[in-house]
């Protein structure tokens, strides 16, 4: 683990246990592991995101998919942009979701370069409205989604930011999922609610770690 846990949390093997609600448990977990991932050096951060993007491009579900649907990373997340340049590469349609902040859902717009990213009123950088929609219904079986996740636990379900917008998306999602995350981050459980949804690996600097179902 990367610094030190917070004294009101209670250590048991590898996860933080949390008294409370599970609102209440995932706001805590949320605090103290966005301060913990906020105060990871940079260089060592660089490392870890190099190796995780190489990682990403040698995964078969990654050569064989038509389309890559990625995240605009914010600076203290996990930076998958070199995962698009050589899905670009590769001649793949690369994908970043544009979110409607009112209902809590997003589409993902293909674009055919990073420039096509701006930032929205949050500074979160989002494709066009008028770009090509994706649709999840129609063909996400050769398409992969690289899913940001603060934490993730051993059976792929995922603390975020708490708006809900990747378990709605995923929800109709047939591709494969993949939870981005570092190695010092995964926990043998987190708090969950009956819409979470999960992935169907997990993806670290040290290699792709498979779900328990």
């Amino acid at each position: 683990m990367i610094g030190d846990l917070p004294t009101h949390v209670i250590q048991k093997g590898v996860f933080p246990i949390y008294s409370g609600s599970i609102k209440k448990e995932k706001d805590e977990m949320r605090q103290d592991y966005i301060g913990l991932r906020r105060a990871m050096d940079k260089e060592e951060k660089a490392r870890r995101d190099r190796a995780i993007c190489d990682a990403a491009t040698s995964l078969v579900s990654f050569r064989y998919a038509e389309y890559v649907l990625l995240y605009a990373s914010a600076e203290d997340e996990i930076d998958v942009y070199p995962i698009a340049l050589a899905a670009w590469e590769k001649g793949k349609k690369v994908a970043f979701p544009r979110c409607e902040k009112s209902t809590h859902t997003m589409n993902y717009h293909i674009v055919s370069s990073l420039d096509e990213l701006k930032p929205d009123s949050y500074g979160i950088s989002e494709p066009s409205g008028d770009l090509p929609v994706f649709d999840p219904g129609f063909d996400s079986g050769s398409a992969v989604c690289f899913v940001p996740g603060l934490v993730y636990d051993r059976s792929g379900y995922r603390l975020g930011y708490g708006k809900g917008f990747y378990d709605r998306y995923l929800s109709a999602f047939s591709g494969c999922r993949i939870g981005v995350v570092y190695s010092d981050f995964i926990l043998n459980a987190v708090p969950r609610g009956r819409y979470d949804v999960t992935v169907d690996i997990l993806l670290t600097e040290k290699g792709v770690k498979k779900v328990k179902k």
